[in-house]
């Protein structure tokens, strides 16, 4: 092999290492922010439930507030 088509073979090959190397970084920033997001969503999933359970409380108080007055209003 010539010395200029090692010294291509080498090139290339930098080029390569370099470029693997981009895409390792590439590789962990989005394992980090898949982590992050996975956690964000447990997060709000966690405020939905809570969320959603106070809806509940809330919906069966005006539903018996209703019932109350209904028979006020009946009764009176």
């Amino acid at each position: 092999m010539s010395d200029s088509a090692i010294q291509t073979f080498e090139q290339e090959l930098k080029r390569l290492e370099s470029r693997l190397d981009e895409l390792v970084d590439v590789c962990q920033q989005l394992k980090d922010e898949n982590r992050s997001l996975k956690q964000r969503q447990d997060t709000l999933m966690s405020e939905r439930a809570n969320l959603l359970q106070k809806n509940e409380q809330v919906r069966a108080r005006v539903e018996a507030m209703i019932g109350r007055l209904k028979a006020m209003e009946a009764g009176g």
